[in-house]
């Protein structure tokens, strides 16, 4: 019987262990995580206006995992060991496997001085419930929403979700009778927002946010922020609040291991999510794999690695080799809490279509079906 260890039960995680019980029924999988819980990111965007709740965006997993005969192990991954052939949880808990997909996300790069005056809503439910309760309690003000990148990881970015609570923010203050007693200012060190997801994107994003009296602060770098202004290289942002998505690289665990990294700190991959250990694959935010620079971090970029690094962990198994690669493609529905704009992006093109109120619907309805499978 093989031995499977997946770490991460995020979009990853998840996808591979429904690809490898598919495959395989026998093998025996254990899936290592803080909780038996996946947070649906993409909901995180409609908590500050109340238009999710808790059960909206954490699912429980306990059913889920006893479906699919999955031995969850709650923990804290703080390394490996024998070649990857043991994971080393704390309290001195050891996890041997025959193979191992690290599915463990990324972590938000912190150095900014005075990093802890700004809320980074992807960081999970209590962050955009810290951002919902100051947005609730203030009579007006500035608020600064921004994003950055790893300069050493192009790839390492998630800049769309901050363009939905960007776009959001100013749908909820409309409707709550509010939004001229609030300077709404968008910036990012980069000169083209978006550029990742296409130039029609990026005049797009711009176009809405002076439709919407947006204002935005580009291509200057960012130096520090205060409780009460970000600091750029362009001069200053005053603000009252300050909602800001740094750059991801690698979780501190992998500092405890012979893993190949790459420069900007991520698990390095092969197109076959293959690592430079043997038998050990890696799929989602933790991986650094051959591709263009707009290669997005995103759920659904996650899941077609998840799954071409399951194909491959059992035909390596099997003593076949790897063969599988995953599709690079872009796709996503910028939301504004009312309505949707589709964005797309692939090797051989991309697609913009303009906010409607069908899009918006179609993201609610897609979260809707996703979550089924795991409920």
């Amino acid at each position: 019987m093989k031995k499977i260890t997946i770490i991460g039960s995020g979009f990853a995680g998840l996808t591979a262990v429904r690809m490898l019980r598919k495959k395989d029924k026998t093998a025996e999988i254990t899936l290592i995580s803080p909780k038996a819980e996946l947070v649906y990111m993409p909901s995180l965007i409609w908590i500050p206006s109340g238009a999710a709740k808790k059960k909206d965006v954490v699912v429980p997993l306990d059913n889920f995992f006893q479906r699919l005969n999955v031995h969850h192990m709650p923990g804290t991954v703080i390394g490996l060991e024998n070649e990857g052939r043991t994971t080393l949880l704390g309290n001195n808990v050891r996890i041997d496997n025959d193979a191992l997909i690290i599915a463990s996300g990324g972590r938000f790069i912190k150095k900014l001085p005075g990093i802890e005056y700004a809320i980074t809503p992807c960081e999970g439910l209590s962050a955009v419930q810290e951002m919902h309760n100051r947005i609730k309690t203030m009579n007006g003000g500035n608020i600064a929403i921004g994003f950055a990148g790893n300069p050493k990881e192009p790839s390492a970015m998630r800049g769309g979700p901050m363009f939905e609570f960007l776009f959001g923010l100013d749908t909820q203050l409309r409707q709550e009778g509010r939004r001229d007693k609030f300077n709404l200012t968008f910036f990012t060190p980069a000169e083209k927002p978006g550029a990742r997801l296409g130039e029609k994107a990026v005049k797009k994003l711009l176009n809405e946010m002076k439709k919407r009296n947006i204002e935005f602060h580009l291509g200057h770098k960012i130096k520090a922020f205060e409780s009460d202004k970000v600091i750029t290289e362009g001069g200053e942002i005053p603000t009252d609040l300050i909602l800001f998505m740094p750059g991801m690289t690698g979780n501190t665990w992998f500092d405890n291991t012979e893993l190949a990294r790459s420069e900007g700190g991520l698990i390095q991959a092969d197109k076959f999510c293959q690592t430079s250990l043997k038998n050990v694959f890696v799929a989602g935010d933790s991986g650094s794999f051959p591709g263009p620079e707009w290669m997005p971090k995103q759920a659904h970029m996650a899941d077609l690695q998840a799954e071409a690094a399951t194909h491959n962990m059992l035909d390596v198994l099997n003593g076949k080799p790897a063969s599988h690669t995953f599709k690079i493609e872009l796709m996503c529905i910028v939301d504004s809490n009312n309505k949707g704009m589709y964005i797309s992006r692939t090797m051989t093109g991309g697609l913009v279509l303009p906010n409607c109120r069908l899009l918006h619907l179609a993201k609610r309805l897609f979260g809707w079906w996703y979550l089924r499978q795991y409920r």
